[in-house]
């Protein structure tokens, strides 16, 4: 057997055998606090207003149904792009708007979706500290909603607020370490803004000019 043969040999004999690592524990990057939801909910608020988001706070669903119903007499629109999930069907369905709501197709020309003046999202968290919302896009049509219409709207039930990333980071890996699961993470901090230009501030360069956050329940 030539000295090849061996060590392709010794490879096939070894491989898969060793155990998998131990993972060595999550950092502590900022401390978990005891506060409460009122309490995260006020940061929330104050968080997303200092970045030019526009926060709603409303008891119920059928509340989040008349603000999207007002926002759209107020704004114009004609039709939406609306992300398949409970809460965001549930809201517009409630709203009753009278014109065309579509449904985030899984893979969508870009193109086709650039005529939409609003769509209405679904996160899945909404963090305190920053004022931001963390969408789970396992599609590219879902990534896509987030960032292409002109307005943004997002709806996320009370219960999903979080202190900041690492009070989250643990649910997040839960998914992210499924072989199954595929997609990317997408954190809304209010709408797109770039100084590029002479350090003029500007929104809407890159991804929706508004963001309109409807906190349920």
């Amino acid at each position: 057997m030539t000295s090849r043969a061996h060590i392709l040999k010794a490879i096939r004999e070894n491989l898969g055998q060793a155990p998998s690592p131990e993972l060595p524990p999550v950092p502590v990057v900022w401390p978990t606090t005891s506060a409460t939801p009122s309490e995260l909910c006020k940061r929330f608020v104050e968080e997303l207003r200092a970045v030019h988001g526009e926060p709603i706070v409303v008891q119920s669903c059928d509340d989040a149904a008349a603000h999207l119903r007002e926002l759209a007499n107020a704004a114009g629109w004609h039709q939406a792009l609306v992300l398949d999930r409970p809460l965001a069907r549930e809201v517009v369905a409630k709203a009753d708007l009278g014109w065309e709501t579509t449904l985030v197709p899984d893979d969508p020309q870009p193109r086709d979706l650039a005529a939409f003046p609003v769509a209405i999202i679904q996160a899945n968290y909404l963090l305190a500290d920053t004022g931001s919302c963390v969408v789970v896009c396992g599609r590219a049509g879902e990534r896509i909603s987030c960032y292409l219409p002109p307005t943004c709207v997002v709806v996320a039930e009370a219960s999903r607020l979080r202190e900041h990333m690492p009070a989250v980071w643990n649910e997040l890996v839960k998914r992210a370490e499924n072989p199954d699961c595929r997609g990317e993470f997408v954190i809304i901090t209010g709408p797109s803004r770039t100084a590029d230009i002479e350090k003029i501030l500007i929104l809407g360069v890159h991804g929706p000019k508004r963001l309109i956050v409807l906190v349920v329940g």
